[in-house]
């Protein structure tokens, strides 16, 4: 890609972390990182052959390879400095269910983790069974974070009888008193680790998740409460893992280092005490770099995947070295930067509102002045005087919605004298790039950015980007190699004003509004939202009852090609009434009942009962989403 490139304007080289291109024709395509030799295979073109298959936009795109190729670049890159560091322990590492419960993610997860003795974490008792409920390396953990009554408590230590190496990590000192009670009803003893709260606190949007105020773990005087229990109770011994949770989303790599040190200490420590400890899980903390900005931001990080390993690894190895301690096995719960990148939330753009018009009505002799003044700007229009242009068009602008509102000029004026601002802004906008050091112009240009309005939930499948301000990369999926001819925000189908997109990472900076194409007349134009995977597939709510997208699991083939894997239609209506308390088929008999009462009453045609009907369930079982 070079700079002057149509497409540079988006940052794709920037944030694309090499799985993504732009192709010759203008297409987004995407590269198999297991296969680099491979041809780059179109996006559009997948989601056509999809298209064939029945599977319709807006989908959720699950990209195997891409998955795939994330469990590997942790894994290597762990033993890759182990070896460098010549660290005398190994790495299992284990992913957090939460971040992406979808059982075609797991059975992958568990699939491509299996070489690597790759395990799970389970934070709640769902967790738990899902967990269970698939074959594990031998030599794979299942961590068991959270709150645990005994019927979690109780799975956990009967799940070692199968060969699972199930961890119950104490997350107080009551679950202790549980814990207990289980281990003498069964008389068998678990494997148990401590959860210990760490005083660094991280930067970032997840800040709140590390630090002594975090949720969950204990303080150092709880700590020693429950190893003295252990000891009076006669299982120390069982205490095999320290956790402790260096945060969420990392931006810089120092806390990183600071955060494993401190953990460290615990672990000297603790084995002084005379745990036997051999675990040492560091919890999550290992980002995405969403903008590519490779800097310690909100939505980015300053480090690699194999600087986050190097840190560790050479952390850890220190401390142990220093204190005369066995090297402990590492465990991390990285499941951002294992699943995020391995699905895209694709859509297409329904129709758009312009904020400028390509022709303007002459004003009429018995409009208002005003109305003759504003359409005498384009007669001065120009480079040098753009500023006062623009001033001078918003002054009448405004003027003229007041007399509208007071009744002073009517409704067919007040249209004429709308359609002549918006051609103002028409040249205004093709003027301003040659325009240097002008913000206000700026600023007031990005307030009048066209809306398109795409097919899709914010609520349902961007949670994160409504709830917390999270940037994902958002590209339109064709046209690239023309020059974008217009700025627009992204609003979904939703009938809520939250419910758009007005925050873009581009090639220099985040910017209020994206570069777009004009809407083509006679082909789709399609949006992709990349590195979705993690938490946005379960986090989505119900707003507008919008229910989850179809889903596609496709395979990308070493001729470009794409196998799709597997398909998941999307909900239906009466799936979605059903999650609020409704009964679809009470549903139909209400309605059912309202259509007799109309014929009976005359209201309705007795030959209009079948179209009624059939309108009505063809609604209730179709998708929640424009057809």
């Amino acid at each position: 890609m070079t700079e002057n490139e149509p497409h540079s304007i988006y940052g794709i080289d920037r944030w694309g972390m090499d799985l993504v291109s732009v192709l010759p024709n203008g297409e987004l395509g995407l590269k198999n990182p297991l296969q680099p030799d491979a041809p780059i295979a179109s996006l559009p073109k997948i989601i056509r052959g999809l298209n064939e298959r029945g599977v319709h936009v807006p989908m959720l795109l699950r990209v195997s390879s891409f998955l795939d190729h994330g469990i590997r670049t942790l894994n290597e890159s762990f033993a890759q400095a182990i070896e460098r560091v010549q660290y005398k322990g190994v790495y299992r590492g284990v992913f957090p269910i939460k971040v992406n419960q979808q059982a075609q993610v797991i059975d992958r997860i568990v699939e491509f983790g299996r070489p690597f003795s790759y395990g799970l974490e389970a934070g709640s008792k769902p967790e738990l069974v899902i967990a269970l409920a698939h074959s594990l390396a031998k030599d794979a953990l299942v961590v068991c974070n959270g709150v645990k009554d005994a019927e979690f408590i109780r799975l956990a230590i009967l799940s070692r009888k199968l060969g699972f190496n199930t961890v119950i990590v104490l997350e107080s000192a009551k679950e202790l008193d549980t814990v207990l009670e289980v281990m003498e009803e069964l008389d068998e003893e678990p494997l148990l680790g401590v959860r210990v709260k760490l005083t660094h606190r991280i930067g970032g949007n997840w800040a709140e998740s590390s630090g002594d105020r975090s949720t969950f773990g204990m303080h150092t005087d709880q700590l020693v409460e429950v190893v003295d229990r252990l000891k009076e109770a006669g299982y120390l011994h069982c205490l095999k893992l320290q956790h402790s949770h260096l945060g969420s989303q990392i931006p810089d790599v120092h806390d990183v280092r600071r955060a494993v040190d401190e953990a460290c200490r615990y672990f000297v420590e603790l084995s002084a005490e005379g745990v036997p400890l051999t675990h040492l899980d560091l919890g999550g903390g290992l980002g995405i770099d969403y903008t590519g900005e490779k800097s310690a931001t909100e939505n980015s990080i300053n480090y690699s995947v194999s600087e986050y390993c190097d840190n560790v690894v050479e952390t850890v190895a220190y401390a142990m070295d220093e204190a005369g301690l066995k090297h402990p096995t590492l465990v991390t719960e990285s499941g951002r930067a294992v699943v995020a990148t391995s699905s895209m939330l694709i859509f297409d753009v329904l129709e758009a509102t312009l904020y400028d018009a390509s022709s303007a009505p002459s004003p009429e002799p018995d409009d208002h002045h005003l109305v003759r003044d504003l359409a005498s700007i384009s007669g001065y229009l120009g480079v040098k005087r753009l500023q006062e242009c623009l001033n001078d068009a918003l002054y009448y602008r405004n003027e003229l919605r007041a007399l509208f509102r007071r009744g002073y000029i009517d409704l067919r004026q007040m249209a004429r004298a709308e359609r002549i601002y918006l051609h103002l802004m028409s040249k205004i906008k093709t003027l301003a790039p040659m325009v240097e050091n002008a913000p206000e112009l700026d600023a007031h240009l990005e307030q009048v950015a066209d809306i398109y309005h795409c097919n899709f939930s914010l609520f349902q499948s961007l949670p994160d980007v409504w709830a917390i301000d999270q940037l994902h990369p958002v590209v339109p999926l064709q046209m690239l190699d023309k020059e974008p001819d217009r700025r627009a925000i992204l609003s979904d189908i939703t009938c809520d004003s939250d419910g758009k997109v007005d925050r873009f990472i581009l090639a220099d900076g985040v910017s209020p509004s994206l570069p777009v194409h004009e809407l083509p007349e006679d082909s789709s134009y399609y949006m992709g939202v990349f590195f979705v995977g993690a938490y946005q597939e379960t986090l989505g709510d119900l707003h507008n009852l919008f229910g989850d997208t179809n889903v596609a699991t496709i395979d990308l083939r070493n001729d470009g090609g794409f196998d799709l894997l597997h398909e998941q239609e999307g909900d239906t209506i009466a799936e979605v009434l059903s999650y609020v308390e409704y009964d679809p088929r009470d549903c139909v008999d209400a309605f059912r009942k309202m259509v007799d009462r109309a014929i009976s009453s005359g209201d309705l045609k007795s030959k209009d009962r079948k179209l009624m009907m059939a309108a009505y369930r063809d609604s209730i079982n179709g998708y929640t989403y424009y057809e």
